[in-house]
């Protein structure tokens, strides 16, 4: 069984940040989780969960 992120705007943030660390693979993570909170517009709990999951799976094959 594997953790899924749950609700929309955390799966699209968690594509996103699986395609920008594709194309690019030396920006940082953290101002990548940043971003993404910023331009998906997630809530203090769903930017948390964002950073721990993305963390837990740093090579993120989506």
């Amino acid at each position: 069984m594997s953790l899924q992120p749950q609700g929309e705007d955390v799966r699209r943030a968690v594509k996103w940040i699986a395609d920008e660390r594709k194309f690019n693979p030396d920006r940082d993570i953290n101002k990548l989780i940043q971003e993404a909170a910023g331009r998906f517009n997630l809530s203090p709990k769903d930017s948390e969960f964002l950073e721990r999951f993305v963390k837990e799976k740093p090579f993120l094959d989506l």
